[in-house]
């Protein structure tokens, strides 16, 4: 964060020389627009389309804008408004844009030593969440879904921004707070930007978004389209250029230390862009490049490509080695302090800046890295999003600098898949989102998404239930189980419970601390389920989970189908090869 002092005194400056010229003419802060592709919605009542505004002086060093009083050195979160010296670049906060840094070293300055992997609290959204998510300074959680979150640190709801659209990318935060995201799957697609308090300053018409905006030293947004286009855009919404490539932009743009823009194309192309949006240089791989680059302190540029390598380029555009790691990874790379780059495949890999690989990490059966990017701990842990194959859920996996497991969340989605990249709060909270199917409603089968926050259980949280019940049975018949949760300051509880299955009893309650919950649920098929519950106090302290594992046995009554399959020579007399009932004459 910025020295109070030295930003009280740049601020003093700045409402001076702002008094002197509100003598003469309006204020304006921004720009005026300069193309008509931009639309300036949700702005106070004091403010015209060119971003005109009302501004007065109160007592003592406050300033009235927009119709609220501000301090001239205090941020008042509460108010929706960062208000400090202006300056250009991304906000100085825990994790502002995708892989934390304009050159997407995937590394936060603080530690998760003391992390041991809790799911603490989990904050439910109305469609798939694929987005990663960005920190403000006031530990704010901004992330995508169908529409657009900001929560509170302890998993609460901050606001909401109405999209209805997907919102698969990250974020990004500039310095005066305000938040940077572009939407998907509609006609047209946009960029926005959206004040601190949750209203919209501007969007940009644009194509289809899954690029994830960076923000430049100079306060340029830097972001790829489907339509082909990597963009620099102006602060104020304006198009300062596009850059044509020959397919989809879904790579994230990453700004070297001589503000040089990298950044992928299904063309298989990286390209090397100019500040002032003129070609570098391009290189050339096998396949796709879907991944974000990412830079090292000596300007080299990692990236990986779907021809299954992870290219290191020398800043002229010169390979430097490849290495190959599976198949293609379609998220970042991320570097850890000492120069050891770790990317995501069918493994976890950890690179030695000449190349060779220090070592692999085994994701488990069945697993695999879909669009995560790596976070690095300043402990030196390594956190990646993992999903199972065939869509049946996702976990976050900490991984410690030497490539042994420290721990893993478990599934924390079903049907589903976690392409999120985690994120590290301050606090050394770790955030990831997940994507899920799950009974919605009685019945009714849809797509949710999950933010989810991995720290230490709070002291005051209600304690694990205990779940009794029936541990075998019978398909389609019902089941009456008992949860029950004691809260150590005694508030009532709710609980948040899964079957194993579609069937979910989210957040029901409020019940008394100790109260006995008495709910019937019916499998429809034979298999070992697990009953999973946790409870939750009004304060929105979560508790552990317990579990319960119940078996639902094949029936003994065999079907003529079933009766089939365990005679395979009979099955092949009877069927041709395309499973016709073969005709025979009986003489």
């Amino acid at each position: 964060m910025k020295n109070k002092k030295s930003a009280k005194i740049g601020l003093v400056i700045e409402i001076t020389l702002l008094f002197i010229i509100t003598a003469l003419t309006p204020i304006v802060l921004g720009y005026n627009h300069l193309t008509t592709g931009i639309e300036t919605l949700g702005m106070h009542s004091a403010c015209d389309d060119s971003y005109t505004c009302d501004v007065t002086f109160n007592d003592s060093e406050l300033l009235t804008i927009f119709g609220e009083t501000i301090s001239n050195s205090l941020v008042e979160p509460e108010k929706g408004l960062l208000f400090h010296t202006m300056t250009d670049g991304p906000l100085d906060s825990p994790w502002p844009m995708e892989s934390h840094d304009i050159r997407h070293t995937g590394r936060s300055p603080f530690s998760t030593a003391d992390n041991p992997g809790d799911e603490i609290w989990r904050f439910w959204t109305g469609g798939w969440a694929k987005s990663s998510s960005a920190i403000s300074f006031d530990g704010t959680i901004y992330f995508g879904s169908n529409d657009f979150y900001a929560v509170h640190p302890n998993g609460t709801l901050k606001w909401t921004y109405k999209t209805g659209i997907k919102i698969e990318s990250c974020p990004a935060i500039d310095e005066n707070g305000v938040i940077y995201i572009g939407d998907m799957y509609s006609s047209p697609n946009y960029l926005k930007a959206i004040y601190p308090n949750g209203t919209l300053k501007w969007k940009q018409k644009l194509g289809a978004i899954h690029s994830s905006p960076t923000i430049g030293t100079d306060g340029a947004i830097y972001l790829g389209s489907t339509n082909g286009n990597i963009y620099a855009l102006y602060p104020n919404g304006t198009i300062k250029w596009n850059y044509k490539t020959n397919h989809n932009v879904h790579s994230s743009p990453a700004i070297g230390l001589d503000d040089v823009i990298y950044c992928g194309s299904h063309d298989k192309h990286l390209y090397a862009i100019n500040p002032n949006g003129t070609l570098k240089w391009k290189f050339k791989t096998g396949d796709w490049i879907r991944g974000n680059p990412s830079i090292a302190e000596d300007g080299t540029i990692y990236f990986p490509s779907f021809d299954d390598h992870l290219y290191a380029l020398y800043p002229n555009g010169t390979m430097k080695w490849k290495v190959k790691t599976g198949f293609g990874a379609a998220g970042s790379p991320a570097i850890g302090t000492d120069g050891t780059i770790y990317i995501g495949t069918n493994k976890l890999y950890a690179i030695y800046p000449n190349g060779t690989k220090k070592w692999s990490f085994n994701l488990g059966t069945d697993r695999y890295v879909a669009d995560s990017s790596p976070a690095i701990s300043s402990d030196g842990t390594i956190y990646i999003g993992v999903s199972f194959d065939g869509g049946y859920g996702g976990e976050l996996i900490a991984v410690n600098s030497d490539g042994t497991e420290r721990w893993r969340s478990g599934k924390i989605c079903n049907y589903g898949y976690v392409s999120s990249s985690p994120a590290i709060a301050e606090d050394g909270a770790v955030y990831i989102c997940s994507a899920s199917t799950e009974e919605i409603q009685s019945g009714i089968v849809g797509s949710i998404g999950y933010l989810h926050a991995f720290n230490t259980f709070d002291p005051n949280a209600p304690d694990a239930p205990l779940i009794e019940g029936p541990p075998s049975g019978k398909a389609e018949k019902p089941y009456n189980y008992r949860f029950s949760s004691t809260d150590p300051n005694g508030d009532d509880v709710y609980y948040y419970i899964r079957w194993g299955d579609f069937g979910v009893e989210n957040m029901i309650g409020p019940y008394e601390s100790g109260e006995e919950v008495s709910i019937n649920h019916t499998w429809e098929e034979k298999g070992t389920y697990i009953i999973k519950a946790r409870a939750i106090d009004p304060d929105n302290h979560w508790g552990p989970w317990s579990e319960l594992e119940v078996t639902i046995p094949k029936s003994k009554n065999m079907n003529y189908l079933e009766w089939l399959e365990k005679f395979p020579r009979i099955n092949k007399e009877l069927y041709d090869l395309n499973g016709n009932l073969k005709s025979y004459y009986l003489g």
